[in-house]
């Protein structure tokens, strides 16, 4: 696999089981990160006072839309400057690795990438700025499309497999698999072939003919 295309293009599809890999990836890469982190404080002098290892591996689709809230940026100058450096660099890596693979999926159901605009972008705002909207019942509208949209992306984009055979986003990616498994099928051992139906004899079973001369 080249694993440039697939965690950092935005061309082409890739199926369910690889957006979820690259879930799981993104988990993976944010522990690292956060273990890396906590080493570095305690070895240096801002952890010179702590004795235990605090491991953070939380890491979530909705701290990219934090930057758009001039709120986050109050609550970031308390941060130290490895903590500071360590989260621009995982916001800006995880969010690229996520918005190329789901892209590319969308691109395997035959969807515009832009869809993820719909998807994901608008009802994250929605929810950062929620707090600051009015109370009142005309938002309940806007509220319930944001909860729809937010599922249909899930189940578009996690759940529902892509459409068949090539589209104008690229081949299918499960085309290797559909035909090895359809000449599998086709060469694969038949059993009716084997059976071979004989006639019933007129003559008596054996054992039981009558000698001749007897």
């Amino acid at each position: 696999m080249n694993w440039t295309w697939y965690l950092f293009r935005f061309d082409g599809r890739i199926n369910r089981a690889l957006l979820w890999q690259a879930l799981l990836i993104v988990a993976l890469l944010a522990a690292l990160l956060g273990v890396i982190g906590q080493v570095i404080h305690l070895i240096g002098a801002e952890g010179a006072s702590k004795l235990c290892l605090k491991l953070d591996f939380d890491f979530g689709l909705d701290d990219l839309f934090k930057l758009a809230d001039p709120r986050t940026y109050r609550s970031l100058a308390s941060l130290g400057r490895t903590d500071l450096i360590l989260k621009a660099f995982s916001l800006a890596l995880f969010s690229w690795i996520f918005l190329a693979t789901v892209i590319k999926r969308l691109h395997d159901r035959d969807k515009s990438g832009w869809w993820v605009v719909a998807f994901f972008i608008a009802p994250g705002l929605f929810r950062q700025f929620s707090d600051l909207l009015p109370v009142s019942y005309w938002m309940l509208p806007f509220s319930l499309a944001e909860d729809a949209l937010s599922l249909w992306g899930l189940v578009e984009t996690f759940c529902v497999p892509g459409s068949v055979g090539e589209n104008r986003f690229g081949p299918d990616p499960l085309a290797e698999t559909r035909d090895g498994a359809a000449a599998a099928s086709a060469n694969g051992w038949d059993q009716s072939r084997e059976l071979e139906f004989v006639s019933p004899s007129a003559s008596p079973p054996g054992g039981m003919h009558v000698k001749r001369g007897a």
